[in-house]
């Protein structure tokens, strides 16, 4: 009869066993409702932040737009006399408002204040959104021909002709003693080339809405207190200097929750990979000492 295996060693195997599987749950937690879905790009680590919630004043790669009109917008809009354009589609995406998962409604009445998101729905885009009246694509297969001189970052985010390297763009929104964060995701208000306010030192050449140059989703007017409309500043920021805050919780295409998303996934298969270790080297220690009757599969 082969002798039974060291108690002690049965012990430590076990011990290992159960430390992966703790460690396994540990990393299972869900990021969010509305990001469940949304697939991991690869290469995408998570972002480190060194910057507080007022950003750099003196910033100057992305100097700040002072004393801008800011209007307020949102996805699902329907066309008025002040406001011809329909907001179920956007520059970028013709099913904006079915990816988004429905109508932003503006009611202040009808938001949940507890996370800026409107009642009834969690937003599958981030409900933190802008837009800016420059497009750098004339369609779906051509950009436009000063895109890739005006652009700082075309050359980065370039992949083909006619796929936009502006939008999830990000910007910083301020008003008052408050900064908001949010993604550059459709272009207007009324006008999309003008590119010499947006990447230069000009003011806005839209007239209508007294001259705005920047459209705010309800969930920035009501991070700002902004109200309909109101003169705000914003600039453009790098992922890394965005602070936390709501802005960063929601959405399949907001930079943090697709890291977050990628973080877990790894973290799922880093634990997979190390109780199948500990499964091999309990065989191996079976397999050398007997035993059969211990063995657990």
């Amino acid at each position: 009869m082969l002798a039974a295996p060291p108690r002690r060693s049965m012990v430590f195997l076990l011990m290992l066993a159960s430390a992966a599987a703790s460690a396994m749950a540990q990393s299972m937690s869900t990021v969010s409702t509305s990001s469940s879905a949304a697939a991991a790009p690869q290469g995408i680590t998570v972002p480190r932040v060194n910057s507080p919630t007022m950003p750099r004043l003196g910033y100057s790669k992305y100097p700040w737009k002072t004393d801008i009109m800011a209007t307020v917008f949102w996805v699902g809009e329907t066309p008025t006399e002040n406001n011809p354009t329909p907001n179920n589609k956007s520059s970028w995406d013709p099913e904006w408002e079915k990816n988004f998962g429905g109508f932003d409604d503006p009611d202040p009445l009808k938001r949940n204040n507890a996370n800026y998101c409107p009642q009834g729905f969690t937003p599958q885009l981030n409900p933190f959104y802008i837009a800016l009246p420059y497009n750098d694509c004339l369609d779906y297969s051509t950009h436009k021909p000063e895109a890739s001189k005006i652009i700082p970052w075309f050359k980065q985010r370039f992949t083909r002709a006619g796929k936009t390297v502006l939008r999830g763009t990000w910007v910083a929104i301020r008003f008052g003693n408050r900064v908001c964060y949010a993604q550059w995701e459709d272009c207007g208000p009324f006008v999309t080339d003008d590119h010499e306010y947006v990447f230069g030192n000009a003011r806005p050449k839209n007239t209508s809405n007294r001259g705005a140059g920047i459209d705010v989703s309800p969930a920035v007017r009501d991070y700002l207190g902004m109200g309909s409309s109101g003169k705000c500043d914003w600039r453009f920021v790098d992922v890394n200097e965005i602070p936390p805050g709501p802005w960063r919780s929601l959405g399949n295409n907001n930079h943090f929750v697709r890291a977050q998303i990628q973080q877990q996934s790894q973290q799922r298969s880093d634990v997979a990979s190390r109780l199948e270790e500990l499964k091999k080297a309990r065989d191996a220690y079976f397999k050398q000492n007997g035993n059969s009757d211990l063995r657990v599969r």
